[in-house]
């Protein structure tokens, strides 16, 4: 079992940064590939990036590349995603994944293994 907390939402202006965190429990993190997706109102989760168990690979939905950094520290059993130049259109609510098998996270979500329960990140204009 594997459970994950995020934090680090909030309100920011655009243009800003927020540095969201995802904390995990269980002795097996570093086994996992973990990822981040997010959901707007009124819209379907979406992939915004993802990490292998390793930090070797990642993953970036288009409209986050060059915006977005994701990185983990396995002895720290967490996960971030590092938010720079925001948009309005980044608000939503933020959700930590993780899986064993990475694509599974970019490319089959409805079958990855564990969630958060999610931080808001809210972007005025």
């Amino acid at each position: 079992q594997v459970q994950l907390v995020e934090s680090g939402g909030g309100l920011v202006q655009a243009g800003g940064s927020l540095r969201l965190s995802c904390a995990a429990s269980g002795r097996t993190f570093s086994s996992y590939a973990m990822g981040w997706f997010r959901q707007a109102p009124g819209k379907e989760r979406e992939f915004v990036a993802a990490i292998s168990w390793s930090g070797d690979r990642t993953n970036y939905a288009d409209s986050v590349k060059g915006r977005f950094t994701i990185s983990r520290d396995n002895a720290k059993n967490t996960v971030y995603l590092q938010m720079n130049s925001l948009k309005p259109e980044d608000t939503a609510v933020y959700y930590c994944a993780a899986d064993p098998i990475l694509n599974i996270i970019v490319k089959r979500p409805s079958g990855v293994n564990y969630w958060g329960k999610g931080t808001l990140v809210t972007v005025s204009s």
